[in-house]
């Protein structure tokens, strides 16, 4: 029988009588009692990796706390990737899992409290511990803001601290929201690395300028990076949008061994700068890649010849010895050193012998990497081109003047005329502005990239007193920018799958332990992902959450469970990463016991 056992050949004798009646035994349905998911057990195995119930031990050592707050951290988190929803459906639905865990709504609320409570340390230990299940490539970091709208009418009065007699401002106010809904919003600034893991965040007030956070938010990544491994010194690539590449933000990180590649906007430039732009020289485009070398090191020399902005725009694309032209890139390179306010001042002696202060300057050192694109072009004027017909029925069937301008709006191509005639009357009429549309037509197919990394000028074959940019520096810096698409992701996957919006909470603690639980479902989510997405699989969010919500077993005459779910190509991946037997057509109780407490 051991042997069987052992084997899984062990045979079970069922009974079944087909008159048997249901029990009454409570008011409502007991359907979910003998059906349960097990799909958590994968969150499970990445949750006690990172050692979060090591850090309640600690956290919370001396208190009175009477239930187990890893517990209900864990199965919040859990809700949150798999049945996003709020707090009071988690406690109403816990009985869903395997586990069926036991705790209640007030312990959520303590567990809200206690987790606000211990932010900065819990933000660290995350990140540290993460680091033993897939090694963080801190080389690069990015940096980026969103906003949540929450489920109120008003925005919260600031009020004063109890115990430091600090005024502090509330979360919810009223803030530019990218839904344009009329509800206070929260403000959150996410830190990842270069694999699309989240390192650190931060909750402000929905009215902050996002500018404004990147800089103290960064000093506490760095010192949480030199507090994880003694061996980092702290040095990155800051990666961000124009949004959040200020002056201040560029020159704090030209410091300390950091850099920047933040993008640029064409239109902020100065006229100077600007001309250099739009001059049609030395641009150069990458040659075909059977033409590119090795150099002594194995690293890839991309050659490049010259080309014309000009003839990018005109050339027939539907020639096909055009057809590389239209599919690449052209590349030119500015110097763009600026002068800038140390914020500091010392005192000058003048030649008449006075004494006087005078601010201290610097120069900060970047280059500027323009690039443009035919599709890119061809891409920005179809959809000009369909606002300005949305402008021309504007004008045709109502009052333009009526409706409020917005920067992106269709109504920025319309231009009021107003003339007096003879009597005195004020005539009115409406037309489409020509000159906004040429004035923003230079700009389409150009993208600028600011950076202080350094930019290697090779000398031309044909002409050696002459230099022009390396290719190959150019495109890794390139490379590097346009990863910023996973922070994005980040957002969507939090704000869509993890319906990490709208707010319900109310309390400062509570929303920003929200955001807490939000940013551990998204870490645990990133870890499973890139694991799984590393073996012979690839897998998408949607493929992984649906798979995990369908792993469920139906209790068998308390005998053995039965899986009510199919194999697929996500549970093959799962498998494979994990191997932790979660795909058997059956169970015995005592196997998946065994799993909920060790897995």
């Amino acid at each position: 029988m051991n042997e069987e056992e052992k084997a899984g050949l062990q045979s079970i004798d069922l009974h079944l009588d087909f008159n048997e009646l249901i029990q009454n035994n409570s008011d409502r349905s007991v359907a979910p009692l003998f059906t349960r998911n097990i799909g958590y057990l994968y969150l499970q195995h990445i949750y006690r990796q990172l050692k979060i119930g090591d850090f309640f031990k600690c956290s919370c050592e001396g208190k009175k706390i009477t239930f187990d707050i890893d517990r209900v951290n864990r199965f919040l988190v859990y809700d949150r990737i798999l049945r996003p929803g709020s707090k009071l459906h988690s406690c109403q639905s816990k009985e869903w899992y395997y586990e069926n865990p036991d705790f209640e709504y007030q312990h959520i609320m303590r567990t809200l409290d206690i987790l606000e409570d211990n932010y900065t340390e819990y933000i660290s230990w995350l990140y540290k511990y993460s680091n033993d299940i897939v090694k963080r490539d801190t080389s690069r970091c990015y940096y980026d803001c969103t906003n949540y709208y929450c489920e109120v009418e008003t925005s919260d009065d600031n009020y004063i601290d109890e115990v430091t007699g600090e005024e502090i401002k509330g979360l919810r106010e009223y803030g530019k929201s990218k839904e344009n809904r009329p509800n206070p919003i929260v403000e959150m600034g996410l830190f990842m690395d270069s694999q699309g893991i989240p390192m650190s965040m931060c909750i402000h007030p929905g009215n902050t300028n996002e500018q404004v956070t990147a800089i103290p938010l960064e000093k506490e990544l760095i010192k949480m990076l030199k507090e994880a491994d003694h061996d980092n010194d702290g040095s990155f690539i800051y990666v961000a949008d124009g949004g959040l590449g200020s002056s201040w933000i560029r020159q704090f990180n030209s410091m300390g061994g950091r850099c920047f590649i933040v993008t640029q906007s064409i239109k902020k430039m100065s006229e100077v700068m600007q001309n250099s732009v739009f001059n049609d020289f030395d641009y150069w485009i990458p040659v075909s890649e059977k033409e590119h070398s090795k150099d002594k090191d194995g690293r890839t020399i991309i050659k490049s010849e010259p080309i014309s902005i000009d003839f990018l725009k005109k050339f027939n694309k539907n020639d096909a010895k055009y057809l590389k032209y239209y599919n690449a890139m052209a590349y030119k390179v500015i110097d763009a050193d600026s002068v800038i306010d140390l914020g500091i001042s010392e005192a000058k002696i003048c030649k008449n012998g006075k004494t006087k202060t005078a601010k201290v300057r610097a120069t900060l050192k970047q280059k500027i990497i323009i690039r443009f694109s035919r599709k890119y072009m061809e891409y920005q004027r179809s959809v000009r081109n369909r606002q300005i017909e949305r402008a021309k029925s504007l004008i045709r069937k109502c009052d333009p003047d009526e409706l409020k301008k917005s920067q992106n709006d269709a109504k920025r191509f319309i231009k009021k005329t107003t003339a007096a005639k003879d009597g005195g009357e004020v005539q009115v009429s409406y037309s489409l502005d020509t000159d906004r549309i040429a004035e923003e037509e230079k700009y389409d197919g150009f993208y600028a990239i600011a950076t202080n990394l350094q930019i290697d000028m090779v000398s031309i074959p044909d002409d050696p007193l002459k230099l022009k940019p390396d290719l190959t520096d150019v495109l890794d810096i390139v490379s590097i920018s346009e990863t910023r698409n996973k922070i994005e992701e980040c957002f969507r996957i939090m704000k869509t799958n993890f319906e990490a919006r709208p707010i319900y909470h109310r309390k400062h603690e509570h929303i920003i332990s929200h955001f807490m639980i939000c940013y551990t479902a998204l870490l645990i989510y990133r870890l499973l992902e890139i694991q799984v997405n590393q073996s012979r699989y690839h897998c998408t969010t949607q493929d992984i959450v649906e798979t995990l919500n369908h792993m469920i077993v139906g209790n068998v005459e308390d005998q053995y469970y039965l899986s009510l779910y199919g194999g697929c190509t996500t549970l093959a991946a799962l498998e494979e990463v994990f191997n932790c037997g979660l795909n058997h057509k059956r169970y015995y109780p005592k196997t998946l016991n065994k799993l909920a407490r060790s897995f």
